[in-house]
């Protein structure tokens, strides 16, 4: 028996049942985001979804690794690309990690495209076109850097989905996880809401903020 190629079904490894609800983001970690940062989560719990991101993976393990686990165990992702930009400190680089996951997630879902569905949001449409012209033919979210813009492109992408929530509904939910962002951040000592713990608190408060609305 020759050598079985790459290509071979029996080579690939196992893809697991990915979570239903579970949608992987990929987004830059920064102050100029914060605002869409939890404007995501916010949208995605009005859904009924689960937000899941980079900063839940502990150390120890390879990272690269645990990106692939975390990405393959989600049903959708979605792939903000408005701040491919390069940084303005030295040394001036642009930012491939956004690009670099969204490469790997559509590996993923090309091997098993009944398991994964994936977006990709930016905020100015040429640019798109001119970062990643590979894109061509692919619809890309346009929500021109506003929580309006956000909501309003979640519904559309989501659209499929059971829960439907409103633009004005996801923006009472922002409005409730703004305002308790700062004690989660002061309870976790976080200076950023970019953390491991602060992250999951904002999950479980946008979560609180839906119930109590839709209750």
């Amino acid at each position: 028996m020759g050598p079985q190629s790459a290509d071979d079904p029996q080579q690939r490894p196992a893809y697991p049942d990915p979570n239903p609800l579970a949608v992987f983001l990929n987004f830059p970690y920064d102050e100029r985001f914060r605002k869409l940062y939890l404007g995501y989560i916010a949208g995605l719990c009005s859904f009924g979804l689960a937000p899941r991101t980079t900063l839940e993976i502990p150390g120890g393990e390879r990272r690269l690794d645990r990106i692939a686990a975390l990405i393959r165990s989600c049903r959708y992702s979605i792939h903000d690309l408005s701040r491919v930009e390069l940084d303005l400190r030295r040394p001036r680089t642009p930012r491939f990690n956004m690009p670099f996951e969204l490469g790997m997630t559509v590996m993923a879902a090309m091997e098993h495209p009944a398991r994964h569905t994936w977006f990709v949001f930016e905020s100015d449409a040429p640019r798109i076109q001119k970062s990643l012209s590979d894109l061509g033919g692919t619809d890309v979210y346009i929500h021109n850097g506003t929580l309006e813009g956000l909501f309003r492109e979640l519904c559309n992408a989501l659209v499929r989905e059971k829960r439907r929530p409103t633009v004005g509904q996801m923006m009472k939910v922002y409005a409730a996880l703004e305002a308790s962002c700062g004690g989660i951040m002061r309870r976790a000592g976080s200076h950023t809401p970019f953390g491991a713990r602060v992250f999951v608190d904002l999950v479980v408060s946008a979560n609180e903020a839906v119930m109590l609305r839709s209750s």
